[in-house]
């Protein structure tokens, strides 16, 4: 591994010497092996700054969980070489268990969890790290469409009827929140869909979660198997923290057999203290930028590191979006073009880039040079080509951890999803008695509001939750006059830095759903990044609640566009409807609006091709109004 700067501050050196000077790494062990010691007991968060900013406590400072499995995992595998083959063993039993009970073999695997249970497997896959084992199906949302598409996929795979691919299949919740309810509703409809079929499922169902949570309860409800998250046994990670070492992270990549050498894994996220020092370097470098207001992280990932991008986001993301003073972008999806920046001595320049690479990385290699040329600055962090990629997930911890610590913020709590779920749960119990989400006053007032403009009959642009002095002056019969016109004040007021295209459907596994995600790329390109110079967000809802929200919520400064086809299926056959999505879609605007948060709805009539050209046509004609002003 190998870390280089280019326009590297002096104040970063600094902050880098507090880690030195106040031996924080040693606070950190000594920390560590007195929580696994003595427990949580007669700890209080206020005296310490370790546990201030990674740990749960209540209002009086009372420690009531630890989030620092993310270090101590890796630190205790060093004395466990044991748990490389227990997970293969436990692995082996899941196998066995579909095998006895249905004398099938394991096929399929459908992951249903949200942000941190379900991006590192998304970034597996990404890398084909699971090429080889059974097929895995991320299963992020709850929207029925998803689950749907997931077994229409197998079955068109296994070339059988649903029963035999139900029986080929191990489904794994996971949830590491008390309160998070979509891997239920999807393990309830994955359930009934069993019951129907008379087939016995408790060979096919595991779950990982905290004692006494909504999934746990669901789980003993059926009588599924329960699995520890961590191989010690406790409960000391944050779900976005599950990967590299948790069987959150190690079942995934034991299922693919021998793609991956799992104790060669555990022991590449064991870093030595002058790696975990170049993190902390990293960590200075990135925040000495950011008190500079060069907060918008730009990451050229090399082509076989490109799957990481998502998780790396989510990692920082979620970890630091607590603040409105002080926040940290992390740009993907981007091709290092110096035409989408500002001059690098322009004023409102807020770019600094990374540019991680493993072994020789000629493809982004001129896109760096010309950054560098360019006066802009840059980390360029090289990997080891042979060494494992839990490496660079464990690094990207101890550089998050960092940040905390110079900013003095808990990295492992999330207050900005925690309030979305809240509002959503409370939309689903008014739906429940009151004929349906559509029945909402939420719901009602996206329909009655006159803040809202048409485009040829298929795409309805709302903006019920722009506060007045936006909302007020905004024109009300042409939707992308209007749009644009929304979008020019934000950016003359200083009110933005940045955009989000959240669409609340599926666009990774139906054709119609790929589609859309190519329309908003193309339009969050043209629209955002080319015109205005500015980067843009582009994921699915409400899996980007559970992702990144936290820095949309917590620190601002973004324009939120959200999209919903008005055209829902349900899938009866599971008794699954899409009565839970669309109130997390209602939940995120109201979330947002609630700490005054900029964010407007796009409605379309469907997702046909129809509708899909008019979405794209919608968008061409708001730049073309934009460009006029």
């Amino acid at each position: 591994m190998r870390l280089t700067f280019r326009r590297d501050l002096p104040t970063a050196n600094e902050f880098y010497l507090l880690f030195i000077e106040q031996q924080v790494l040693r606070k950190l062990e000594s920390l560590d092996a007195k929580l696994r010691l003595s427990g949580l007991g007669g700890l209080n968060a206020k005296r310490d700054r370790l546990l201030r900013i990674g740990a749960e406590f209540d209002r009086r400072g009372t420690v009531t969980k630890s989030g620092y499995g993310v270090f101590n995992l890796p630190w205790q595998a060093a004395g466990h070489p044991e748990w490389a083959a227990s997970i293969l063993t436990e692995v082996e039993g899941l196998r066995n268990a579909i095998r006895a009970t249905h004398g099938r073999s394991l096929r399929f695997v459908i992951w249903a969890g949200m942000g941190g249970s379900a991006e590192d497997k998304s970034a597996y896959n990404a890398l084909g790290l699971l090429r080889g084992g059974p097929r895995l199906y991320v299963l992020d949302s709850a929207d029925p469409v998803k689950l749907k598409a997931i077994l229409e996929d197998a079955q068109n795979r296994s070339k059988g009827p649903l029963r035999d691919v139900l029986k080929s299949t191990l489904v794994v919740g996971m949830a590491m929140g008390m309160t998070s309810y979509e891997p239920v509703v999807n393990l309830q409809a994955l359930a009934r869909l069993y019951d129907r079929q008379e087939i016995e499922s408790r060979a096919n169902f595991c779950y990982m979660t905290l004692p006494g949570s909504l999934l746990d309860r669901f789980g003993q409800e059926r009588g599924y198997r329960r699995v520890e998250l961590q191989l010690d046994g406790a409960n000391s990670t944050a779900g976005r923290h599950s990967a590299p070492m948790t069987r959150g992270t190690l079942y995934a990549l034991a299922l693919a057999g021998r793609n991956v050498d799992l104790e060669a894994w555990i022991e590449a996220a064991q870093l030595d203290e002058i790696e975990i020092h170049a993190a902390f370097r990293l960590g200075s470098f990135l925040h000495a930028e950011a008190l500079e207001g060069r907060e918008k992280v730009t990451l050229l990932l090399a082509q076989e590191l490109s799957g990481l991008a998502t998780w790396t986001k989510q990692a920082f993301e979620e970890s630091l979006g607590k603040s409105e003073e002080i926040g940290l972008k992390i740009v993907i999806g981007e091709p290092g073009r110096l035409a989408d920046y500002r001059p690098a001595k322009d004023v409102r320049q807020d770019r600094v880039f990374l540019r991680v690479h493993a072994g020789r990385d000629t493809e982004h290699e001129q896109a760096h040079s010309v950054l560098r040329k360019a006066g802009y600055p840059v980390a360029v962090l090289a990997l080891d080509a042979a060494r494992p990629l839990s490496f660079y997930q464990q690094f990207i911890h101890y550089t998050v951890f960092a940040l905390a610590y110079l900013r003095n913020m808990n990295f492992v709590t999330q207050p900005g999803v925690e309030l979305y779920k809240s509002i959503t749960n409370r939309l689903f119990a008014e739906a429940g008695t009151g004929g349906g989400i559509r029945q909402t006053a939420a719901w009602r007032l996206l329909e009655t509001t006159t803040r809202r403009a048409t485009f040829k009959g298929r795409v309805t642009l709302v903006y019920e939750h722009l506060p007045e002095h936006l909302a007020g002056s905004a024109k009300t019969r042409d939707a992308p006059a209007t749009y644009a016109s929304l979008i020019s004040q934000v950016i003359r007021g200083s009110e933005v830095e940045y955009f989000e295209l959240t669409f609340f459907g599926d666009m990774r596994y139906t054709a119609p759903g790929k589609k859309l995600m190519s329309v908003l790329e193309r339009a969050g390109a043209r629209l955002f990044r080319r015109r205005l110079k500015m980067p843009f967000d582009l994921y699915e809802g409400p899996a980007m609640n559970h992702s990144y929200h936290e820095m949309i919520i917590g620190h601002g400064r973004c324009f939120s566009t959200v999209l919903l086809s008005l055209k829902q299926e349900e899938m009866k056959s599971a008794g699954h409807t899409a009565e839970y999505h669309q109130a997390q879609f209602l939940a995120t605007q109201m979330a947002l609006a609630e700490r005054h948060r900029l964010v407007v709805a796009i409605l379309l009539k469907d997702l046909t091709p129809a509708s899909q050209e008019a979405l794209a046509e919608f968008f061409e004609e708001a730049g073309k109004h934009l460009a006029k002003r």
